[in-house]
């Protein structure tokens, strides 16, 4: 130092020059500090909340340093001073997105620096070590790795780990670091230290490693001391199958687990069981064939076999069905492969971490029982048959499996896709033991895929093997429409030209293969070809209540028009103006610990021509929407739909600077119908979901169903929308969920939202307005028009516009009717006068005429002599024995003169008493 030149560092030690390297982690070194938070403020949290995380921390783990697990926001901090700019560069595991992982920078006055810009770190695959570096300027620089657990289930998140940090800038070293425990420099001026082999261990500032006596002790890679073998037990060894021989047999063998730690000439000690047990193999696996061999060739193309049988070519008509059904373990078939590895040690590199047993697949034994087992599936890409090219539906193959796993402890099975080999994420997952049971992924797009199941017994690493016994079991993978697959059979196709070697051609999209002719035919309108068989009629599935098949006949959509006829009354809705995506927050919900989030919903509705317009992505922190769609659509976090589902964990709560999206999924990717029934295809609403409408219009449902098959969902999960009239909320209206299931679904599986809307009410028809006609002025009448109170309709048939006609006053018809009534009335009394008077005095002149006729005994008188003269009396008293009417005197009257008739009657007068 004195003399200011830089010398080699001695064998034994190491210098960065101008840098700092941490790579022992058996405790925290000096000069890093753990700081944990709660970072939710909005419980009243900073108080209440403080002591929850006091135990929360970053944790060094002998190679690594390792995250905390919970939901409490946790930094490791190194403060580091540049003479010069330079670089900080670490390796770390970053697999669970349940944990935001940030890395970023500070200077002396607590200011981000701009180099730290994108600091959220991205995720890493499985058993692999990213890297990140970034640049530092001279002068103060506060480091901080901040890792926040967001446990928004029972499930227990994946810690980050950190190894190998690594700082350049910093004053030239005056002195050289001896090489840690395990590792050693047998060179002068070496920059690092090196691992000792197996077997071997050394001390601090080692030149060599020392081995140690093998017979009794041993060491794994690194060690800085050897350990005494223990005494051999059954957990020590395993079993495997060989490959079949010429006999069709197959033997049990007993292996050690590699490297072999311990020893069978101590007490108690178990030795290796005898191996060579023959059994019968397996019969080859659908699609294989065995030629009279020990192994199982594949079919060649065209050809088909269920496996016990030779390959038989596909007969007139028909094509094979290509893919994998594996469901007998001999061997482990050549498109899949099987590794070990611990993200702290290397003690399972290079082993099998699965075995093939008869009939099933089981994880093998690993070196330590926090290893991760990985069973890998590759296919290059998935092809639907010739015949069903035209069914261009969401799913165009699947992989279904039956698994258990048998565990004493917290084991978890995963199982993952790789899409285009750009990133492994997990598709689903099981802990502890689960009893014999399948699962199926539907796979959407061509592209290549590796399928990943990965066994872990424990979480975190221990000194000795205790939980080996614990397994998972595979008995059957069947992958569909595959391109490199084999066939097990074969299925119907269409007849015609040849092509591409096959005579079974493509049928146009939406055509079906008609069963008598093997012929392409198009499905009537109004039905979606299965995509699933496109053989016969049956292939056509009709659409559901108000929706309609879009042109390829791949699916039904809702044009946003129902109609809904009742009791002679028609309601037509048209809900275009709630095409566009309508959103929804629900919540604050909060988690056991009090961290607030919220559930974000995107629902499309209808119309787009059946395109799924709602969009859900995760971490949406510095990646636009823009670039995540503009980059691919194997961007795995990216969810389109009719309705999909995110998590949201507000900038408030965890301290971020934006909103934090995580858990997005489909909710809804096939629409089923729009109807005012409460009930389709075994969907059916609660009718105490939500209150009762005040209004008589009906609501209007929209029911939904997403193919996506969850542990908790084994049909899939469902969706309703219902669309209720308001005429008080205009526009877009109001979405809500369920006031006793704020998550949007009460099971988990059925999700339910109401949408009320003016524009949810029926079109106006001409019952839906009434006529009102005003008083006639100046010889003029008006008639309006208005709408029925309360107006439940929007649009359609608008109001007639006000009418004006010519009328009479009611003056004028008043005075008319007056005096047509007056005359009326003297006209009849002066006739009712008239006619008494006629009457009377023919009453008398009738009566003088009887009498007279009596005097003569009943001689007829002449008819001049009858009439009594003027100036006579009627002395005489007349008796009628019949009183007539004065209409009918009338009548008889008038039948006298005419006809000559006469009446008898009795006359009683003073002359007959005399005689």
């Amino acid at each position: 130092m004195k003399n200011q030149v830089c010398s080699k560092c001695a064998e034994g030690t190491y210098s960065l020059g101008s840098g700092i390297k941490f790579d022992e982690w058996d405790e925290l070194p000096a000069g890093f500090s753990n700081v944990a938070t709660f970072m939710d403020t909005a419980v009243g949290s900073a108080e209440n909340k403080a002591d929850s995380c006091n135990n929360s921390s970053w944790t060094p783990r002998g190679n690594y340093i390792e995250s905390n697990r919970d939901d409490c926001t946790v930094s490791l901090i190194y403060a580091v001073h540049l003479k010069k700019s330079g670089s900080v560069f670490f390796e770390y595991q970053y697999i669970d997105n349940n944990i935001f992982f940030e890395f970023f920078i500070q200077n002396d006055q607590c200011k981000e620096m701009e180099s730290t810009a994108d600091k959220w770190v991205k995720l890493t695959d499985n058993g692999e070590w990213g890297s990140h570096s970034v640049t530092l300027k001279s002068g103060s620089n506060i480091l901080y790795w901040r890792t926040t657990g967001i446990l928004m289930g029972s499930k227990v998140v994946k810690p980050v780990l950190v190894k190998n940090i690594t700082i350049e800038g910093v004053a030239y070293t005056s002195e050289c670091f001896p090489c840690k425990p395990g590792t050693f420099s047998d060179k002068p001026g070496s920059s690092g230290c090196q691992e000792c082999p197996r077997n071997t261990y050394s001390e601090k500032g080692a030149k060599e490693c020392i081995k140690c006596k093998e017979e009794i002790y041993y060491a794994e890679e690194g060690s800085s001391m050897c350990i005494e073998r223990p005494p051999c037990t059954s957990k020590d060894f395993f079993q495997i199958h060989t490959p079949c021989d010429k006999e069709g047999k197959t033997q049990i063998m007993y292996k050690w687990i590699e490297p072999k730690i311990c020893r069978e000439d101590l007490p108690d000690a178990l030795t290796l069981p005898p191996s060579g047990e023959r059994k019968d193999c397996p019969p080859c696996n659908p699609g294989f064939y065995s030629n009279a061999s020990s192994s199982c060739t594949p079919c060649p193309q065209g050809t088909f076999s269920d496996g016990t049988q030779e390959c038989k070519a596909c007969p007139a008509g028909t094509e094979p069905a290509l893919g994998f059904e594996y469901k007998w373990w001999n061997i482990l078939p050549s498109n899949m492969k099987t590794s070990c590895f611990n993200v702290g040690n290397s003690k399972c590199d290079g082993m099998n971490g699965w075995e093939v047993a008869g009939d099933h697949i089981q994880s093998g034994a690993g070196g330590s029982d926090n290893d991760y087992l990985i069973l890998n599936l590759h296919i290059p890409g998935f092809k639907p048959p010739t015949s069903v090219t035209g069914a261009t539906g969401s799913e165009l193959g699947r992989i279904t499996f039956i698994f258990e796993t048998i565990c004493s402890a917290d084991c978890v099975l995963y199982f993952m896709a790789d899409i285009n080999r750009k990133n492994t994420n997990v598709v689903e997952s099981w802990e502890r033991s689960k009893e014999k049971q399948s699962y199926t992924h539907i796979i959407s797009k061509n592209a290549s895929f590796t399928f990943t199941w990965a066994f872990q017994r424990i979480n975190e690493g221990q000194d000795s093997r205790q939980f080996i016994n614990d397994m998972a079991k595979i008995y059957s993978i069947t992958v569909t429409n595959a391109v490199d697959g084999v066939s097990s059979s074969c299925r119907a196709c269409a007849l015609g030209s040849e092509q591409s070697g096959s005579s079974c051609v493509p049928c146009p999209p939406g055509h079906y293969i008609e069963k008598e002719t093997s012929q392409c035919k198009e499905c009537p309108a109004n039905t979606f070809l299965s995509i699933h068989q496109v053989y016969g009629r049956e292939a056509c599935i009709p659409c559901g209540p108000g929706s309609k098949s879009n042109k390829d006949h791949s699916a039904c959509f809702s044009d946003c028009t129902v109609s809904y006829f009742k009791d002679n009354q028609s309601l037509n809705y048209d809900f275009s103006n709630l095409s566009q995506v309508g959103s929804l927050m629900s919540g604050p919900s909060f988690t056991s610990r009090g961290t607030k989030f919220f559930h974000f919903f995107n629902i499309s509705l209808c119309g787009n021509e059946g395109k799924k317009m709602a969009i859900c992505t995760d971490n949406i922190t510095d990646v636009t929407l823009k670039d995540m769609v503009a980059e691919s659509e194997d961007f795995s976090n990216f969810v389109g739909a009719f309705v999909c589902q995110s998590t949201i964990i507000p900038s408030d709560s965890k301290g971020f600077r934006t909103a934090l999206a995580l858990q997005s999924n489909s909710l809804a990717d096939r629409f089923l119908g729009a109807t005012v029934e409460t009930t389709l295809e075994n969907i059916s609403i609660k009718t105490d979901l939500f209150p009762p409408s005040p209004r008589k219009v009906p609501d209007v449902h929209f029911f939904y169903k997403s193919s996506t098959v969850t542990t908790s969902c084994e049909n899939g999960r469902a969706t309703v929308v219902t669309m209720r009239c308001n005429p008080n909320k205009p526009d877009q209206g109001e979405l809500s969920v369920p006031s006793s299931c704020p998550a949007g679904t009460c099971d988990g599986c059925t999700f339910y939202f109401m949408w009320e809307s003016a524009e949810a009410c029926p079109l106006c028809t001409e019952q839906d307005y009434h006529e009102i006609e005003g008083a006639c002025k100046k010889g003029f009448q008006e008639t309006l028009y208005v709408w029925n109170e309360p107006k439940h309709c929007i649009k359609g048939v608008p109001l007639p516009e006000k009418r004006t006609s010519t009328c009479e006053t009611v003056d004028f018809w008043l005075k008319v009717g007056a005096g047509v009534g007056a005359f009326t009335a003297v006209l009849l009394i002066a006739l009712t006068c008239y006619f008494w008077k006629k009457n009377q005095k023919l009453e008398y002149k009738y009566s003088k005429l009887v009498m007279t006729a009596n005097s003569k005994e009943c001689e007829l008188p002449a008819a001049d002599s009858c009439a009594i003269m003027e100036g006579e009396d009627n002395e005489e008293e007349i008796v009628y024995s019949n009183k007539q009417s004065l209409l009918g005197k009338l009548k008889s009257l008038a039948t006298k003169e005419k006809d000559d008739h006469f009446e008898s009657v009795q006359l009683k007068s003073s002359r007959s008493q005399n005689i």
